[in-house]
């Protein structure tokens, strides 16, 4: 089910910074990205973090733009996740995969119940303006193109 157009499933999850975070909250300021990772242990996971942490100051400080990775992993290991990759922004811990089932889904794995990775941009109404769904592990949208996304007004300048 395609969430492109509608409004966003808004969540309160708790962050590897200790505190608490909701989507409706994030929206009070601007857009918001809200990433769907799979789990701690995930490589592709952690590049696609990478590239969103190298862009997220930038989105904050110019156009008020919040990115929110939610990780279906327990807290502790999303901790270690982020200090491990230095990332600068929390990543918010959803362990039995309650959002991640709102947004792209859960499967079964190996390593237990996982997100399918999934990028959304939610404009400042709430309205989901992006939507991708990876249909294979390494698919994912980067930080760098979101940013161009949101600055052109929700338009794919490269479609």
């Amino acid at each position: 089910m395609s969430l492109l157009g509608t409004e966003a499933p808004d969540f309160t999850l708790e962050r590897t910074a200790g505190d608490e975070v909701t989507l409706s909250e994030t929206l009070e300021s601007g857009p918001t990205v809200v990433l769907v990772n799979r789990g701690h242990w995930c490589s592709f996971c952690a590049e696609q973090l990478q590239t969103f942490d190298e862009v997220a100051y930038d989105l904050w400080f110019n156009d008020g733009v919040d990115v929110l990775p939610v990780v279906t992993s327990e807290l502790g290991d999303l901790t270690e996740m982020r200090d491990r990759f230095d990332l600068d922004f929390q990543l918010a811990a959803d362990p039995d995969g309650v959002v991640a089932d709102q947004y792209s889904g859960t499967e079964e794995t190996s390593h237990g119940v996982t997100g399918i990775a999934g990028t959304y941009i939610v404009d400042e109404d709430g309205i989901v303006q992006y939507e991708q769904v990876a249909d294979h592990p390494a698919d994912r949208t980067y930080g760098n193109w979101t940013r161009y996304f949101i600055r052109k007004g929700y338009k794919d300048i490269f479609a």
